[in-house]
């Protein structure tokens, strides 16, 4: 279990590739102190005159960024939008840990920033993604998050799917969400499936009851952890959770329901 684990939390070898860019979208990369090489896509904003506010994107385990890029820029294409693949999931390179990826977020956050210019970023954390933005609204400035699937601790999850191991004094991957939100007076927004097989209800819960400002909490109660994406009204909530934390600096996006 515990050689298992890396491969389990991040299976690396079970996500696709990206494909050609999208129309105006840019590369970006980013080297970490140790060598490693950390590749990302950035999607412009298509208003004229975008808000300066940065959509920044942290995907699932077993996302690609570049997927991740391109369904934020269609849910919010009046501004831009940053996303890059973790720190072993190709094109980045090296070997992925939770560790790593806590430490590389500060470094993507920085380089995002320098390359849109951005006034505000609010970073969008996907199921594993939101235990990543949560570390990171601790060591940069954010003005909100939205987190999707989340949880208040991933070593809790991982004792909840297997609770007859002991899995507290093998777990090398902890990646705590609750910890860093307890003391945010950030504005947060949780959509959280209500069906989800992956993430406990209790480990949902858990995390809701510390976060001291949660201007938006959804259920979508049909929806499991990942099939939550083909719902109609996930892309509402999602646009609903953006108003919440932004406030009315967000243009209309004609293009979303």
């Amino acid at each position: 279990m515990f050689e298992f684990q890396t491969r389990l939390i991040f299976p690396t070898h079970a996500v696709a590739l990206a494909g050609p860019l999208p129309p105006n979208a840019q590369r970006l990369s980013v080297t970490t102190p140790d060598g490693n090489m950390l590749q990302g896509i950035c999607i412009p904003s298509e208003q004229a005159d975008p808000t300066r506010t940065l959509i920044l994107g942290f995907g699932g385990n077993a996302w690609n960024a570049q997927d991740v890029a391109e369904y934020l820029h269609e849910l919010y294409s009046g501004h831009d939008v940053v996303a890059f693949h973790y720190r072993g999931y190709a094109p980045s390179t090296g070997t992925p840990s939770a560790e790593a990826l806590i430490t590389d977020a500060p470094l993507i956050y920085d380089a995002a920033v320098e390359h849109t210019k951005a006034v505000r970023v609010i970073a969008v954390g996907f199921s594993i993604g939101s235990g990543i933005v949560a570390q990171l609204s601790a060591e940069r400035k954010l003005a909100g998050l939205i987190l999707v699937t989340p949880f208040d601790s991933l070593k809790a999850v991982a004792q909840s799917i297997y609770p007859w191991l002991p899995i507290g004094p093998f777990f090398e991957h902890e990646i705590e969400a609750a910890g860093p939100l307890k003391t945010s007076n950030v504005p947060i927004a949780m959509v959280a499936a209500g069906r989800d097989e992956i993430i406990p209800a209790a480990r949902m819960a858990a995390l809701r009851t510390v976060i001291p400002n949660l201007v938006y909490d959804r259920t979508i109660a049909d929806a499991g952890h990942n099939d939550i994406y083909a719902r109609s009204e996930f892309q509402l909530d999602m646009r609903n959770a953006l108003e919440e934390v932004g406030g009315n600096q967000f243009p209309p996006n004609p293009g979303t329901r």
